[in-house]
């Protein structure tokens, strides 16, 4: 029985130390939006998924965003299951507050879009940020050129329409984000989307926010669960 048991311990442990080496972190306990801040009109938790949602009767006044309170993030490699019923939504990453008087809930930075419609999901925007930075099946090197201005360098990597297959409307998907220093590369139910190399030493980011979109205009909802960073 003691040796049983010390096996027992011991596999444990292995199973503890195991997972607290992968660097592994869920930030959503599947019930409530503790560790995360935004506008309780817009954001909820329903049947164990974040919701956010703008609607006639509750309109946002600009794009408002759902903020995760525990850090910054650098490189990291974060995976998370989301659907959208309309409108237009997505994840920002190295994210900032914007600048001036407002609620507080207003960002700018990299995202990861998602959209109900057809041509946006998976690309890579600036949210207040230099616009899109890459669509989808492209990879998109930035840099300036001698004049300062934005330049854009793109390799095709895949089509467009071809990739917008693995997108599954209207329901649960699987996106995943990878910032590896200033590479950054989307990823939707285990497809690629497109990369940025982001070489615009003037703009680029090292490190922000984690945030999720609730964008003005049209009524629309969006949900969010199984968020594991590494």
């Amino acid at each position: 029985m003691d040796g049983m048991h010390n096996r027992l311990s011991l596999t444990l442990l292995f199973v503890f130390t195991s997972f607290s080496l992968s660097g592994e972190k869920s930030l959503f306990d599947g019930k409530t939006l503790k560790g995360w801040d935004g506008n309780s009109i817009h954001w909820s938790v329903e049947g164990g998924a974040i919701v956010g949602e703008n609607t006639k009767e509750n309109p946002t006044k600009g794009n408002t965003f759902l903020i995760w309170k525990g850090g910054v993030l650098k490189d990291f490699d974060l995976s998370l299951d989301c659907k959208i019923d309309a409108g237009n939504s997505g994840i920002q990453y190295r994210s900032f507050v914007k600048p001036g008087k407002h609620d507080g809930w207003r960002i700018g930075g990299y995202q990861a879009d998602f959209e109900a419609g057809d041509k946006f999901t998976g690309i890579c925007y600036g949210e207040a940020f230099r616009g899109i930075l890459s669509m989808r099946g492209d990879k998109t090197t930035l840099s300036l050129n001698e004049k300062g201005k934005l330049q854009k360098k793109v390799e095709k990597f895949g089509d467009t329409n071809e990739l917008g297959k693995a997108v599954k409307k209207g329901k649960w998907n699987t996106y995943r984000i990878t910032a590896k220093g200033y590479t950054f590369t989307h990823y939707i139910n285990g497809v690629k989307m497109s990369e940025v190399i982001d070489n615009d030493e003037k703009t680029r980011r090292a490190d922000g926010l984690l945030a999720f979109q609730v964008h003005q205009g049209p009524p629309m909802k969006v949900y969010f669960k199984n968020i594991v960073l590494k």
